[in-house]
C-alpha cells in the first residue's frame, strides 16, 4: 500500500490513504467475565465507544480518512445527513470543527419542539441542520445534493458524503482498526471465531470484512443489520469491501458477508424489547452502555445465538458508541421498556 497525495497539517503518513488525526487508538480489547459467565461464552467487548473526540464512537474511523480527503480537495465545507439523532452526523460535525471545515447537516422529518441527545449538541455547537419535511430515510439523499449544490452556486467547496460515511474511503477506517484488533487477539490462548457488530450503512462490517482478509483472521465478521433488510445489505457490504480491498491494493478475493436479520424490531431508530434486555444485562454485568439503536439490537442477536447453543469458541462485539441517543426520547424503565 502506497501513501498518495500531498502532505496536510494534521495528517498522518503511513500505508493506505492519508488521514487526519480523530481516534486515540488502540481503543481497549478486554474480557467480559461477567457476561460471559451468563452466555456460557468467552466474550471480549472492542470498545469503540471511546475512539476520544466528542463521546466517542466507530464513525470517527471512517472521519480520519474522509476530513483529510476534504482537505486535499482544498473543501471549506462537508454536506451529509441522517436522522436527527444520528452519531454519524454528530461526529461528523465535530470533526469538521476541529479541522475548520464547515458542517451542514440534514436530517429527514421535521425539526422536534424540544433539541435531545446528538439535535441538542448540534444547536449548542451552532452546527447547521435542515430537515427535509419527509419521514422517508431516502430524502437525505436530495437533501444533500440541494445543499452541495446550493454551496458551490455560492461560490463554496462543499464535500458532500452519503448517509453514514458509507464510501470505500470511509470504510476503509475499518480495515486499519482490523489490523489494531489484530496485535491485540494475537496474545489470546484460542483464537476468536465471531466478531459481531451492529450493521447500519453498511461501510463498518465492510471494512471489517476486507480488513479481515488482509489480516488472515479466524473469525467470521457477523453483521446484524439494523436499518434495511438482509438481503439489502450483503451486496452493499460485500461492493465496499472489494472497494476497500482495491485501496488497500488488496487482490484476495472478499467471501460473501453474514449479515443477520430479525432484530430490527418496531423499525429503524426504535428501541426493541429484546435490544433493551440485551442493553440492560451488558449494563449491570459490565457497566457498559449500549445504545438503542444499534450496538442493543446486536448484542441481542449475539445473547440468543449464545443462548441457543450455537456459538462455539470465543466471540468479539463491536460497541460502536452512541452515547448521545440514551438521553433522546423517553425515559427507560428498568424492564427496559420506554
Amino acid at each position: 500500500m502506497t501513501v498518495t497525495g500531498p502532505r496536510r497539517p494534521g495528517c498522518q503518513r503511513e500505508p493506505g490513504p492519508p488521514r487526519v488525526d480523530l481516534v486515540i487508538a488502540p481503543t481497549p480489547l478486554h474480557r467480559a467475565p461477567r457476561l460471559s459467565h451468563e452466555l456460557g461464552v468467552e466474550l471480549f467487548l472492542k470498545r469503540d465507544d471511546l475512539t476520544g473526540a466528542g463521546l466517542g464512537g466507530n464513525k470517527l474511523r471512517g472521519l480520519e480518512y474522509l476530513i483529510a480527503d476534504a482537505l486535499a480537495q482544498g473543501c471549506d465545507s462537508l454536506v451529509t445527513g441522517a436522522g436527527p439523532q444520528s452519531n454519524w452526523t454528530m461526529l461528523a460535525a465535530l470533526a469538521c470543527l476541529r479541522y475548520r471545515i464547515e458542517p451542514h447537516i440534514v436530517c429527514y422529518g421535521t425539526a422536534p419542539g424540544r433539541a435531545e441527545g446528538n439535535l441538542r449538541l448540534h444547536r449548542w455547537l451552532g452546527t447547521g441542520v435542515r430537515f427535509t419535511g419527509s419521514a422517508e430515510r431516502s430524502s437525505v439523499d436530495a437533501g444533500i445534493d440541494a445543499v452541495t449544490a446550493g454551496l458551490r452556486a455560492a461560490g463554496r467547496r462543499p464535500y458532500p458524503v452519503p448517509r453514514g460515511g458509507a464510501t470505500p474511503l470511509g470504510a476503509f477506517g475499518y480495515l486499519r482498526a482490523s489490523q489494531e484488533l489484530a496485535v491485540q487477539l494475537a496474545g489470546l490462548d484460542q483464537p476468536p471465531a465471531g466478531l459481531w457488530l451492529a450493521t447500519g450503512s453498511c461501510g463498518t462490517q465492510a471494512g471489517l470484512l476486507a480488513g479481515a482478509v488482509l489480516t488472515g483472521a479466524a473469525y467470521q465478521v457477523v453483521g446484524v443489520t439494523v436499518s434495511r433488510p438482509a438481503e439489502e445489505c450483503r451486496p452493499r457490504v460485500h461492493g465496499l469491501a472489494r472497494a476497500v480491498a482495491t485501496l488497500a491494493g488488496l487482490d484476495r478475493g472478499i467471501p460473501s458477508p453474514d449479515v443477520r436479520d430479525g432484530w430490527i424490531g418496531p423499525g429503524y431508530g426504535v428501541p426493541s424489547a429484546a435490544g433493551q434486555a440485551a442493553a440492560r444485562l451488558t449494563a449491570v454485568t459490565e457497566g457498559v452502555f449500549l445504545d438503542p439503536v444499534f450496538g442493543a439490537k446486536a448484542m441481542a442477536a449475539l445473547i440468543s445465538e449464545a443462548r441457543a447453543g450455537h456459538l462455539h469458541g470465543p466471540q468479539v462485539f463491536l460497541v460502536s458508541g452512541g452515547a448521545p441517543t440514551l438521553f433522546a426520547g423517553p425515559a427507560l424503565d428498568a424492564d427496559g421498556a420506554r
